[in-house]
């Protein structure tokens, strides 16, 4: 559920890049529309994991997630590379959920 909720929030947040012509107000009306799902998924998927996970490793869980969708999204929607520096600092966020966890 998390990985969904981050799909929805990452063409929320970052969706509309690809549509600079688009005025800012519906972009930011889009955005709303679409994460309305993401909320219905993270909320439950926060409750359910809470208990099993900390709060701190739910949230850290999310944002390696969230890295993860990025990177592909990054580069198949808005066609940019990931260059060393953007993986090299995703995976000292990899080191951190290790630190976090132990």
């Amino acid at each position: 559920m998390l990985t969904a909720s981050n799909v929805f929030m990452t063409f929320a947040w970052y969706g509309h890049l690809r549509f600079k012509k688009v005025p800012l107000l519906l972009a930011i009306l889009v955005s709303w529309l679409i994460a309305l799902p993401e909320y219905s998924l993270q909320v439950p998927a926060n409750r359910w994991g809470h208990g099993q996970f900390t709060a701190a490793q739910l949230k850290l869980i999310q944002e390696v997630i969230t890295l993860g969708v990025f990177c592909v999204f990054s580069v198949f929607y808005l066609r940019e590379g990931l260059k060393w520096n953007y993986l090299a600092g995703f995976c000292l966020m990899g080191a951190a959920v290790w630190v976090v966890f132990k």
